[in-house]
Formats: C-alpha cells, structure tokens, sequence
C-alpha cells in the first residue's frame, strides 16, 4: 500500500485553488484562441482596464499560472514551502501571510501600471495581466531567510554555496531575465519587487511571535527586531551599507506616516538574547529554542562520539591486558575405570573483546556565524 501524503489544510487548499484556476484558464484560451488576438480572462486574472467590475481577482490572479512550467514551479514551491511554514506558524497564520503577500503586491502593481499609463499614455500598461504565484514564490523565500538565516545551501556538488538569506535577491535576478522573454512580463518583475518588500516589511514589524515552549516568552510580541533580518542581509557584503542607509531612510518615512512602530530597547535587547533579558526568546529566529536545541544537540553528540571511543578503547585494553586463562591438566587415566573427561564450568563467563577501531562514530557541528559574504 503506498504511503499516504500528509498536506496540511491550508497549503492542500492553495493546490488545488491553484490546480483548478489554471486549469479553467488553460480551457477558456484554448476554446477561445484566435491567431490573431491575444486573450484575456478578465473574471479571473486581474487586468487594470477591466477588472474593476471584477475585484475578487485582486486575490484570485495568484493562484492563476498560464503555462505548465510556471504550473508546475508554483505546485513545487507550495508544496515544499507551504508544509514547512504551516508547521512552523499554524494554518491560521500561513493563511494570513499568504492573503497579505497576495493582495497587497497586486493592489501595489495595479497602481504601478496606473501610474505608468498616465505618464506615457501608453495603453499596453493597463491591459497588462497581473497573474502567477510569484509574490507567493519570494515571500516564502525572505520567510525562510527569517527561519534558517544561518543555514547554508550547497548546489551543484559544492560548486555553489549560498547562504538562505542571498535566495530572495537571486530570485529576483532570475525572473528578470525571464521577464525578457515571452515566457514573463514586466508585472513579473514588479510582483517580485513588491512581493519582497511587503513579506519582508510584514515580518519584521507584524507578524505575531510564535511562543517558544522552552522560553519565557510575552504573547503581545510582534515582528522581528534582529540585525540577522535587517534588510541589507538580503545583499552581498559589499553593497549591505548602501542598502542599510536606504532602508534606514525608508523606515524613517514609514514611521512618519504611522505605518511602522520603532522597536524599543526591550525589543532589541531580547532580539540579540542579551544576557539582561534571557527570559525572552530571540526575535531573530522565530523558534530560536529550536536552534538552540539543535546546536545542544550536536554538542551532544560530539560528547557521545568521545565517550564510545574512550569506552571502546578501555575495552580493547582491557582485553589486550587481561592474564592468560590457566592450563587444563589432562586427566590422570584411572586402573580400574575409563577416561574421566573434564568439563566446562557451568558458571564460566565468555570474554568478548572489541577492537578499537580509533575513530568516533561521526561529528556534527553547528555554525550560527557563518561567513557573511557566501
């Protein structure tokens, strides 16, 4: 019997509302293709000239890709990323986070081609269809830099290292370059812009803390004050001052308009684990009790590797030191009756002796400080 695939609610919902709207779509262009006409489904995919009548596609157009290499990058990327974010957050909040990194993005382009066709009067802005997971597609990303900011990923038989945090930026550069073929259009590029901006802008100052079970931790806690997910850690070392001061100035304008709430010393403070506030969890690393425990449990590790060899090796030595057992003396053969054979003690002990063989079972390590500009 094959085994059955466990989906969590929320992400088996987005397959098939992402299985089902692609499928529609792919049926109506297909019965209404003409080589002549390009077609669009103003009902499901958002079209800034004819979907005002239509406002539900302000979220449906997500979870709407066109062809079945995009179809099948969308499924992948919600099925790995969807699980993984379910079970770190809860249903409750993935399904917040992906209405928000849904929404806010194509409401943001919709203005965008607006703005753009009042400046060139260029028509083709506003019959632009704004579709495709890729706000969903780059959010997950900037959620995992937030998670796993420390792991590092090895492509290509170790040609390619890359820690998490470099993804979201390399991303972006990929679906630039698709965007100058048929396959993706300039809403692409500006749903990945605005996909990063708004998942990062909603993590870092207000997404709920998930409570850690192993840390004293306050309910009212909200975004993620630590330098680890500043926004300059997204970009190489080199170009991290400019995209600090330019987010810096940025923050400033959204604090002046009341979008952003500065952090306060105490929210620092707990985001850096300072020795003063250890009764709060690092904000960094939303379930950073789960980072912790992992990196006890590879000094745990270590310690049972060492003990085992120590172990093996006292064994070893033991049995190389152990005296030679006494020799049997043959029986003395009786006039008068048959051989007596001496036997075996009932109550001897066997001895089993273990070779060392000089190494510890393996190592595991667990660098949080890796190098920066991988």
């Amino acid at each position: 019997m094959p085994p059955r695939i466990n989906i969590p609610p929320v992400t088996r919902i987005c397959l098939i509302v992402l299985l089902v709207q692609s499928v529609l779509s792919a049926a109506i262009r297909y019965r209404q293709w003409t080589a002549n006409s390009e077609i669009v489904i103003p009902y499901l995919n958002l079209i800034p000239q004819l979907s005002l009548v239509y406002p539900w596609t302000f979220l449906t157009t997500t979870l709407v890709e066109s062809n079945i290499f995009t179809l099948s990058i969308a499924g992948f990327t919600l099925y790995h990323g969807g699980r993984y974010l379910e079970r770190a957050w809860s249903g409750r909040e993935l399904a917040k986070f992906l209405l928000i990194v849904s929404l806010v993005p194509n409401a943001l382009v919709f203005a965008t081609t607006i703005f753009f066709f009042a400046l060139t009067r260029n028509e083709g802005w506003t019959l632009m269809t704004i579709a495709g997971t890729i706000p969903i597609q780059i959010s997950f990303l900037v959620a995992f830099s937030q998670l796993v900011p420390a792991h590092t990923v090895t492509l290509f038989r170790g040609i390619l290292s890359l820690r998490v945090p470099r993804f979201p930026l390399l991303y972006i550069g990929l679906v630039t370059l698709l965007c100058l073929t048929p396959m993706l259009t300039a809403a692409s590029f500006l749903l990945a812009i605005y996909g990063l901006i708004v998942s990062w802008t909603y993590l870092r100052f207000y997404k709920p803390v998930f409570p850690d079970l192993d840390a004293s931790q306050p309910a009212h806690l909200r975004g993620d004050a630590s330098e680890t997910f500043a926004f300059a850690q997204f970009f190489p070392g080199p170009v991290r001052p400019l995209a600090s001061s330019i987010s810096d100035q940025v923050f400033n304008v959204l604090v002046a308009m009341r979008l952003c709430t500065p952090f306060s010393a105490a929210d620092v403070s707990a985001a850096r684990g300072d020795h003063h506030h250890h009764n709060f969890a690092q904000r960094g690393v939303p379930g950073s009790a789960r980072a912790e425990a992992e990196r006890r449990r590879a000094l745990a590790l270590k310690a049972l590797d060492q003990r085992l060899h120590a172990a093996t090796a006292n064994a070893a030595a033991r049995a190389s030191n152990a005296p030679p057992p006494p020799a049997v003396v043959p029986p003395i053969p009786s006039a008068t009756g048959p051989t007596v054979q001496s036997q075996p003690q009932a109550g001897a002990q066997k001895t089993m002796t273990v070779q060392g063989g000089g190494e510890m079972l393996g190592e595991t390590s667990y660098n949080p400080d890796g190098d920066d500009h991988k």
